[in-house]
Parts: structure tokens; sequence; C-alpha cells
């Protein structure tokens, strides 16, 4: 049965990144990168809803995910910066909870990543007005044939060619960007028997630089 190191490490989110490399390596489940992103609004609602890590970095202790800045969470993280998120591997009998600021990422972050996504994925960023009211599906399948014409791309459905290979190119809208969570809190959880968890969280003061040290301290479950 696996547990926690002990002592605990001097570096949870090293750990945490780890455990993300370990679960897309397994291949168990269709999306490994997969986090509950949580949300608060002006009036102190809650929000959840799953998006996708695109990396740990270990060396700055920050998660990087990226979305439609115009989108519920996008308006709610402009309003009030700070978020938490879960990763739950039921398969590998593990999770990870991480609480923190959020940061938007720069124009040169969000490019090079926007250019690096299926160019269907571009097209849908700006045909989406994410979270906003759609009248019926039709109309936002519409809405994607009317985002290829202005870009002159003959769409017709996932067979379509690439367009890059025909001279068209599909820059980022400004709407869509990237953000960091600069981790403050940590939590790691390993699954014992019989409901024994090995549990462990981890702070860190208003320093959250790569050099800034972690206060360990273990939970019961």
């Amino acid at each position: 049965m696996e547990t926690l190191a002990d002592p605990l490490p001097e570096n949870p989110v090293k750990l945490a990144a780890n455990w993300l490399e370990d679960a897309v390596r397994a291949s168990s489940q269709p999306n490994p990168n997969a986090m509950v992103l949580a949300t608060v609004d002006t009036h102190g609602q809650p929000s959840a809803r799953v998006v996708l890590c695109k990396q740990i970095d270990a060396a700055s202790g920050s998660i990087f995910f990226y979305t439609n800045y115009e989108s519920r969470k996008g308006r709610e993280l402009a309003d009030n910066p700070r978020a938490a998120i879960v990763f739950h591997w039921d398969h590998r009998h593990r999770q990870v909870r991480a609480e923190g600021r959020v940061e938007r990422l720069s124009d040169a972050q969000n490019d090079r990543y926007f250019g690096s996504r299926p160019w269907q994925s571009r097209l849908g960023a700006w045909a989406s007005r994410q979270s906003e009211p759609v009248e019926s599906r039709q109309a936002l399948v519409d809405a994607v044939g009317a985002a290829a014409r202005r870009f002159r791309i003959a769409y017709g459905g996932p067979g379509t060619p690439e367009p890059a290979s025909i001279g068209v190119d599909l820059p980022r809208p400004a709407h869509w960007g990237g953000y960091l969570l600069r981790i403050e809190a940590i939590e790691l959880w390993v699954e014992g028997d019989f409901r024994i968890h090995d549990r462990a969280r981890w702070t860190r003061g208003d320093d959250t630089g790569p050099g800034a040290g972690w206060s360990a301290t273990r939970l019961q479950p």
C-alpha cells in the first residue's frame, strides 16, 4: 500500500507533478489531466467545473490552464482572482487539492499555446461565446460555419483540410487565454485500507516565489 513519505517531502508540488505524469502514462482514463476548478463570484456564490490542466510547474509552484476570459469562470476570476482545484485519480488511489491566487498569462504564452491546438479547436474559440445562452444546437453549429467563412475556410466538418496547408492563419482571439494558479496551499491524499487514508497539507506565506519554503502538516483522514 502506498503512503506519503515520512518525513514529508519538502516540495509537494514536485510530487503532485509526478503524480500527474504517472496518471498520464497509465492511460487508465480519457483525460488524466482533468481537474475541478472552483471560483467564487462577488456575492460569495461558488461555482465549479472541470477544466484541463496543461502543466504543474514544480519550480514556480504553479498550475496552468486555459479558457475563455469572458466565460463565467473568467469573469469570476477577474473580480476575485483566487481559486481552488482538485485532481482525483481513482485508478491510482490519489488526490491533489490546491488553493491560491490566479494570474493571467502573457500574450506571448497564450499565442504560443493557442497555435499548438488543433485548428478545429481554434475555430471553436472564435465561434463560441462561452457561458452565454444559445437558442439551439444548430445555432451553435451555424456560428462555427460563420467563423469559418470569416477566415475563408471551406469548413465541411471534421474532415476539412488543415487551413494552414492552404495558407490560412487562425490567430488567437483576445478573449481566449491562460492562467496560472500560484499555489499557496496544497493537500496530497493517498487512499488507505478501511478509510485510514494518508493525508498531508503544505502551506506557504505571501512569498510564493521559486525559493519560498513550505510548512507541512499531516492530517487525520
